[in-house]
């Protein structure tokens, strides 16, 4: 039997096969909390009910200790996770020495160096759980409204939204990147398929040390032709409140674990709020930040914005100069762009960006000059405008960003297995 499916076993003679999460002894009988990947469960073990050998065996068990535990399963509403298991029969598979993570506090730095072990703590298993679920919820809804999954290159041969923070590796004697998004790709693909996306990892080489930013992270993006700027903030809408709505039905237990307060979740329903870049601008000028038109938001500016409401916001119609060649124009107002952010509440900052394409050729090709790109490296990209082009849209979501803010996470670290950052590639 796997804990999760106690409930489905109560009365019934079992085995489980797991590790020892924590254990504690009290005279004749020992409990031990034992965990196999889907949960915990308290086993108690009985001097009374038990062998000697037995019963010895459970005194000698260690942190983490790998076992396997046979007994009957009993509902108790004041054990871990409403079961628990007396515990007749004992096999230990290997019996663990010095632990490196004990149940006293740890400082990161070295939570961070035991990252392969840090793995096995209840909260983060919790925050990977939650993640599991994100990741289904969001394949789920696309899935649900028929889009098909295309999976996007990971080494490119050009940027997609700028060259600076790419990172380089040689390809048989050429230049190729570790690709920055799936986005043109998925372009291409839109006009084969009408709706798809595609979902892996992305790479940004940018030296920052911010509690957002990673240099791998997983992104969803989809793509859909004829989707026009207004539609795709609607379906970012209804995604994410989509995928909220499964978290919070289907991870109580994580949630509990790592203490969220769900209201502000629960408030996660359409419509947003929307704020054009100009009143962003003139919001934040009365907060006391010094920005201007044409400048673009930091992590503090974005905070600040985010703080104004208690449902995600989308800030919309951002300056032409300051986003992706590709994005398309306002016609009633040409400096910006029919692009948006979408902020999470409580002080998370960006978690989704998007925007309408330009689907005309000269247009697209005046912007890649503009922004003095390699038009060989593009060549196919622009075929898209020469052979049925058509209006379109789409836009990427972050998974580590958006679990940081549904868990309430202060950094982006915990959300990854194996963060990435500025000065850590181990484990």
């Amino acid at each position: 039997m796997y804990i999760n499916e106690a409930k489905d076993n109560v009365g019934k003679f079992v085995e489980i096969k797991g590790w020892v999460y924590n254990m504690r002894t009290s005279g004749k009988i020992v409990f031990v909390l034992v965990r196999d990947g889907t949960g915990i469960m308290q086993c108690v073990v009985s001097k009374n009910d038990v062998t000697d050998e037995t019963f010895e065996k459970a005194k000698r068990l260690t942190q983490e200790s790998s076992i396997i535990v046979r007994g009957t399963v009993r509902e108790e509403k004041r054990a871990p996770f409403g079961y628990e298991l007396d515990l007749k029969e004992l096999e230990i598979v290997q019996l663990t020495q010095d632990y490196p993570i004990t149940p006293k506090e740890h400082g990161i730095g070295f939570l961070m160096e035991h990252r392969h072990l840090w793995l096995r703590s209840k909260r983060q298993w919790a925050i990977l759980r939650i993640r599991h679920r994100i990741v289904k919820s969001l394949r789920d809804f696309f899935d649900s409204r028929g889009f098909t999954l295309i999976d996007a290159p990971i080494l490119t041969p050009a940027a997609c939204e700028g060259t600076t923070t790419l990172f380089e590796t040689d390809y048989f004697g050429e230049k190729a990147y570790l690709s920055q998004s799936g986005q043109l790709y998925m372009e291409a693909a839109a006009m084969a398929f009408g709706k798809v996306y595609c979902f892996g990892p992305a790479f940004r080489a940018e030296k920052s040390k911010t509690r957002r930013h990673l240099m791998e992270f997983w992104m969803l993006e989809p793509e859909v032709a004829y989707l026009t700027f207004e539609e795709n903030l609607k379906l970012q809408e209804d995604m994410l409140s989509y995928v909220v709505q499964e978290v919070l039905k289907n991870c109580k237990t994580e949630l509990e674990i790592i203490e969220r307060d769900t209201k502000p979740l629960e408030k996660v329903v359409p419509p947003f709020p929307r704020l054009h870049y100009r009143d962003a601008i003139e919001l934040l000028n009365k907060k006391g930040f010094n920005v201007k038109f044409g400048d673009d938001f930091g992590g503090d500016e974005e905070t600040a914005l985010s703080n104004e409401f208690d449902k995600p916001v989308f800030i919309h119609h951002f300056p032409k100069e300051i986003k992706a060649f590709y994005m398309q124009p306002d016609p009633d107002d040409p400096e910006t762009v029919l692009a948006a952010d979408l902020l999470a509440p409580e002080g998370y900052g960006e978690i989704i960006g998007g925007s309408q394409r330009i689907h005309d050729y000269d247009l697209l090709l005046q912007r890649m000059q503009e922004n003095n790109l390699p038009i060989e490296n593009y060549k196919w990209y622009l075929d898209l405008r020469k052979y049925g082009t058509v209006p379109h849209s789409g836009f990427g979501i972050g998974l580590e960003r958006t679990l940081a803010w549904i868990a309430k996470l202060t950094h982006v670290r915990e959300t990854i297995p194996f963060p990435r950052m500025l000065e850590k590639i181990y484990p």
